[in-house]
């Protein structure tokens, strides 16, 4: 424990979001956790044994968000890369492309992101021609915005001998399946150790700049590397920055599995081990066909192999996970788990607080079946923030009727399921407030929740996703992680009126949070504490 941890501090005149005391203003961080909560006049008591005093000058205190589905080096890489999700056109894509070859001329490879063909007039990716000429014949990756497909250009395909005879390789269209790992894994071979400290370091200084006091790092074979993954867990415990709690995610079979997934520094097979891809890229595996492809998507995991997966954990002690996007993907979780619960026992099954990344396509007998196994949903909400509406590509892909069954959160909720809120950067940005946001505005209002379930699914949510029920909350005894914010005026908001206005009576004791109504400001984080060492502050602050 550093000297930071050791030392006692009082944070005054502000407002601290407990529910240990609904109107508390004050509390009493000792040996990196919370020593206490209350009110001004009671802090007077603790001013003159304590190391240091903080006036908090009005600003908010919160615990800090918990990030439940991040890939770091990938979201520090694309914050030291290329970002194409601003390109309003194809023409402007490739302009970007060339500027930015042009300003790296030493790197190996270069690396983009977050480009939406469907987004551009032009209704069509790059070309690898175009690619070409726009990098003067470089190494170039270029994941789509859902990381599930890319188009590259000939150089990196040089680099992965027999490419062409891999599934997913098509010689006009974006890569996806075995092609695209296999590029993938041939472009982030050609970053160099250096640049990946630098990029995992970029990720989570701008995870603690945004409140963020803990990540969920989605790792996996056909993700990343051990080396990777490795190298982030030791840069996390070696420097000061958020918290990073590690999944990987290939399958289980026995007790040797379990004991290298654990020797890895994970906490779970989980994560994205991949039983479908993804809607944008039509590889999302469904019932019935796109409404915009005469085919179904692509299934990885069938119900027995889920199966298997999730009682050799459960045997294990170990928790288990899959990225499970399409209906039936979603169906053949549901089923596996089922299938494994019989086998091992069903309160072990419970116990062992499995996991589900991304669930979007659910049924109300699949989100009773999450209920029933006690399958946590590490969930996205940014998601339909960006692909959700009568326009958006959720629509394209399924048609309107389909694509308003998505992401139901406030059905999860009334069924019992734990949610747990995340970003899946960089596939959507780290961006907690914006997150919450999304969850209460949700395109779809049947969906929506309020503001305090989406602000608790990001913050509690995701230690209880990890098994930890005494954390994400500013009670006696939690861990000292938590973010100080500038906000304006604290409401409670509420999808239902008759909530709204019950939960604004004081005698309902329900704390204020910012308003999140959109174009509303988002507030801004001033510090970020993790275990009581401050590990963000804001310049000027």
């Amino acid at each position: 424990m550093t000297e930071s941890e050791h030392r006692t501090v009082l944070l005054r005149g502000g407002d601290v979001h407990s529910p240990a005391d609904p109107f508390a203003t004050a509390m009493v961080v000792e040996r990196g956790h919370v020593a206490w909560v209350g009110s001004e006049g009671a802090a007077d008591a603790f001013a003159s044994g304590v190391d240091e005093v903080v006036d908090l000058e009005g600003a908010l205190v919160t615990p800090a968000f918990t990030d439940a589905h991040v890939h770091t080096t990938a979201t520090g890489l694309a914050l030291t890369g290329l970002d194409l999700s601003g390109a309003r056109t194809l023409a402007e894509a490739l302009e970007r492309v060339r500027a930015h070859s042009a300003a790296r001329p030493a790197d190996k490879v270069l690396l983009g992101h977050g480009w939406d063909a469907a987004r551009w007039p032009e209704r069509r990716p790059p070309s690898r021609t175009e690619l070409d000429e726009a990098t003067g014949g470089r190494p170039l990756y270029l994941p789509r915005v859902d990381v599930h497909s890319a188009v590259v250009t000939t150089a990196l395909l040089d680099l992965v001998p027999g490419v062409t005879g891999l599934s997913g390789h098509h010689p006009d269209q974006p890569l996806t399946g075995a092609a695209h790992h296999a590029v993938r894994a041939a472009a982030h071979a050609a970053v160099t150790p250096g640049q990946r400290a630098e990029a995992q370091r970029a990720a989570l200084r701008r995870a603690a700049s945004l409140g963020i006091g803990t990540v969920h790092e989605c790792a996996g074979p056909e993700i990343s590397d051990e080396d990777d993954f490795t190298a982030l867990l030791a840069l996390a415990a070696e420097e000061p920055g958020p918290r990073v709690v590690g999944y990987w995610a290939e399958a289980v079979s026995g007790e040797k599995d379990a004991r290298r997934i654990r020797e890895l520094g994970a906490i779970g097979a989980a994560g994205d081990l991949f039983v479908d891809g993804s809607l944008g890229s039509h590889t999302a595996c469904l019932h019935e066909p796109y409404a915009d492809a005469a085919h179904t998507g692509t299934a990885h995991l069938d119900a027995a192999a889920v199966a298997a997966h999730v009682a050799a954990c459960t045997e294990a002690g170990l928790q288990a996970g899959f990225h499970a996007i399409g209906d039936a993907a979603v169906g053949a979780v549901v089923d596996g788990v089922r299938a494994a619960a019989e086998k091992v026992g069903l309160a072990r099954v419970r116990a062992a607080r499995h996991r589900v990344e991304h669930a979007e396509m659910l049924t109300p007998e699949t989100i009773a079946a999450f209920a029933e196994l006690g399958l946590t949903a590490s969930v996205q909400p940014a998601f339909d923030a960006a692909w959700g509406g009568e326009d958006g590509m959720y629509a394209e892909r399924l048609g309107a009727e389909r694509a308003r069954t998505l992401n139901p959160y406030a059905a999860m909720l009334r069924a019992g399921v734990p949610l747990a809120f995340g970003s899946d950067s960089p596939v959507t940005p780290l961006d907690p407030w914006g997150t919450v946001r999304a969850a209460a505005f949700h395109r779809t209002p049947e969906h929506r929740i309020s503001v305090r379930a989406g602000f608790t699914a990001h913050t509690r949510g995701g230690w209880r996703a990890t098994g930890r029920d005494d954390a994400g909350v500013l009670v006696p005894g939690a861990p000292a992680d938590y973010a100080v914010w500038h906000a304006d005026e604290l409401v409670v908001q509420a999808p239902d009126d008759r909530v709204a206005r019950w939960s604004t009576d004081p005698r309902s004791g329900t704390p204020g949070l910012p308003d999140l109504t959109p174009g509303a400001d988002l507030p801004v984080c001033l510090r970020t504490v993790v275990s009581g060492r401050t590990v963000f502050v804001r310049p000027n602050e």
